[in-house]
């Protein structure tokens, strides 16, 4: 999918492209490609002299591929949360700066960039160039994140209430651990969503692409992600309470049902002796 989106007043427009006539006369600010095919990679480099390789969203990427410039293109990979109900995961952008275009590959939709789209087209001069667009990505990115934490803190306070109960059986056990173990899970793939996010903003600031007040704005965003570091650690300290608190209570269950078979153990210990002394005569 195609999405193609100029500047009016400072709010993003989207036009509609069907063909390659309809890019043709656009003066794009960003370009996003959701799963593009082949044909609409083709469209891009003959409007934009702008080649898109078939790996660039790959995710076996080496470390020094993930910033770098090349033929006077800037390019950047960053993962983002998305935050499902079933599979929480990170999607892999692929980020290209070329010629004051901002281009964005990836495979999946992104709430992040669905929260962009709906706040540039409802705020006036929110938007001025296609560095901006980068850095209110990553601002709402470190937004999503804090949202997705809250989340997760009301979803704790919820299996912090079951494990309080005074009587706690194996089923309520068991479905409290598999609520700590989405939570944990989530909560990790947030701490490396910042920390892509942190690494990403660093690198605009040391490449000197930004102007003054673009720099300061990167240094709000990483301040934003530098508190969501308290959040993510407090989480895992939670957690890891829960987790031992409801494995005691498992403990203690499987303890009384030992102690039932102790008690009958010893019961019967007597007429099982004198049955035993009268076997032998």
């Amino acid at each position: 999918m195609l999405n193609v989106f100029t500047l009016a007043s400072g709010r993003l427009i989207q036009e509609e492209i069907n063909s390659p006539n309809d890019l043709s006369p656009v003066a794009p600010v960003w370009v996003d490609l959701e799963a593009p095919t082949a044909t609409e990679k083709g469209w891009i480099t003959g409007r934009f002299g702008l080649f898109i390789p078939d790996n660039i969203i790959d995710d076996d990427l080496e470390e020094s591929a993930r910033f770098y410039e090349e033929d006077g293109a800037i390019h950047i990979r960053s993962d983002f949360l998305i935050d499902d109900a079933e599979t929480p995961r990170n999607v892999r952008v692929a980020f290209i700066l070329h010629n004051n275009v901002l281009f964005s590959i990836h495979r999946e939709d992104l709430p992040v960039f669905r929260l962009l789209r709906m706040r540039a087209r409802r705020i006036p001069a929110l938007i001025e160039d296609a560095k901006d667009v980068l850095l209110k990505l990553y601002d709402a990115d470190a937004e999503y994140s804090a949202d997705t934490l809250e989340g997760i803190y009301d979803e704790l306070e919820k299996v912090s209430a079951r494990v309080r109960k005074s009587e706690v059986d194996d089923a309520a056990a068991g479905e409290a651990l598999a609520a700590i173990a989405r939570q944990e899970d989530v909560n990790g793939r947030i701490r490396r969503n910042v920390m892509d996010t942190r690494r990403a903003v660093s690198f605009m600031m040391r490449a000197r692409m930004l102007n003054a007040e673009q720099f300061e704005e990167a240094r709000q965003i990483q301040r934003d992600l530098d508190s969501l570091d308290s959040h993510t650690t407090f989480l895992f300290d939670k957690i890891n309470f829960l987790m031992d608190a409801t494995v005691g209570f498992i403990n203690i269950n499987q303890n009384k049902i030992i102690k039932i078979f102790s008690v009958a153990s010893v019961a019967l210990l007597p007429p099982t002796l004198i049955a035993s002394i009268y076997g032998m005569n």
